[in-house]
């Protein structure tokens, strides 16, 4: 059987054959096979780092397909703004991916995660549904991963300038 490959995104609005529900872990990844909704399978090949959002349209192989983001566990956090920020900060700097709206956080689920926000004062809860955390601040949809969708090391470096003056340079981990 020769399977028909999804190659590259087209105009949201191109009518599609067939539609691909996937969580936010399988749409990172460029390079997988999938089943569809009408039970045909196919390939995803995709440019590396590609980050699919539910309502994409791919095409390829002769199919256009529309993207759905699957429902998933996920923690929500209610509360006033400064709390809120206050997670977002603290969830971010474990570069914990974050769906952020109107008085509330997202993130996939995880009790160590749900108990250090609680410990900030935010209502934590669970839920099944859409996850369509932030893109991030560099480069739109691109993220930095390995399509086996593990956790990873980041190879790269920045510098911060701390209050004594002196400049460290330290990894993503934020060891001093």
């Amino acid at each position: 059987m020769n399977l028909p490959m999804l190659t590259g995104l087209v105009a949201a609005g191109t009518p599609a054959d067939d539609r691909l529900t996937l969580d936010f872990a399988a749409r990172c990844r460029s390079r997988q096979r999938v089943r569809l909704a009408s039970g045909r399978e196919a390939g995803l090949n995709l440019p590396r780092g590609t980050v699919l959002r539910g309502g994409d349209v791919l095409a390829g192989g002769g199919l256009v397909v529309r993207v759905e983001a699957a429902a998933e566990t996920v923690s929500l956090a209610r509360g006033p703004a400064r709390e809120l920020a206050r997670a977002a900060y603290h969830l971010g700097n474990r570069h914990v991916a974050v769906e952020v709206g109107d008085g509330w956080l997202a993130w996939g689920h995880d009790h160590v995660l749900d108990a250090m926000v609680g410990g900030l004062g935010l209502a934590v809860t669970t839920a099944a549904r859409p996850f369509e955390p932030e893109a991030g601040a560099y480069g739109g949809g691109h993220r930095h991963g390995h399509d086996d969708g593990a956790p990873h090391a980041h190879a790269h470096h920045h510098d911060h300038d701390h209050a004594d003056g002196r400049e460290r340079r330290h990894g993503h981990g934020h060891a001093r």
